[in-house]
């Protein structure tokens, strides 16, 4: 299990493959790439995310563990950036790997959806009227009761 909370931009191809080689006997990897998207009428200028260094990566591991655990998984990565981003950013990555592609899916999607909700990052929009806190969405909290 690999999680990191980074400034810094990465490189999806090559974690994807790094994540992909130290995997042995899995028959599935899945990843996915949240990317900062543009708002619309006003325009994304920027996004910044904070996030209490310690409490998050905390936060992160014992819900990767809690994946690990449920989908019997081979190996789990969380990238998840902070600081100023801007549209078209990476702002996340999770990769999944296990024996079956279902249990990778699930997997990813149950991360997805804790990461979504409950990960302890707090996000800011600013567009050219103003700036505002990212409020949870009823949606990404419906989410959870699937799991």
């Amino acid at each position: 299990m690999t999680i990191r909370v980074q400034s810094s931009p990465f490189d999806v191809g090559a974690e994807t493959s790094d994540f992909a080689a130290a995997q042995t006997g899995m028959g599935a990897i899945v990843t996915f790439t949240g990317v900062v998207r543009d708002l619309p009428g006003d325009g994304l200028e920027r996004m910044e995310i904070e996030h209490y260094p310690g409490m998050t990566e905390k936060a992160l591991a014992a819900i990767a563990d809690q994946a690990q655990t449920r989908w019997s998984l081979g190996g789990v990565l969380i990238i998840h950036r902070y600081g100023t981003l801007r549209a078209g950013d990476q702002i996340m990555m999770v990769a999944t790997a296990s024996k079956h592609r279902a249990h990778a899916f699930e997997a990813a999607d149950f991360l997805m959806d804790y990461l979504k909700s409950r990960a302890p990052f707090w996000k800011k929009e600013y567009t050219r009227s103003g700036a505002e806190w990212v409020a949870s969405k009823d949606e990404d909290e419906a989410a959870l009761t699937r799991w």
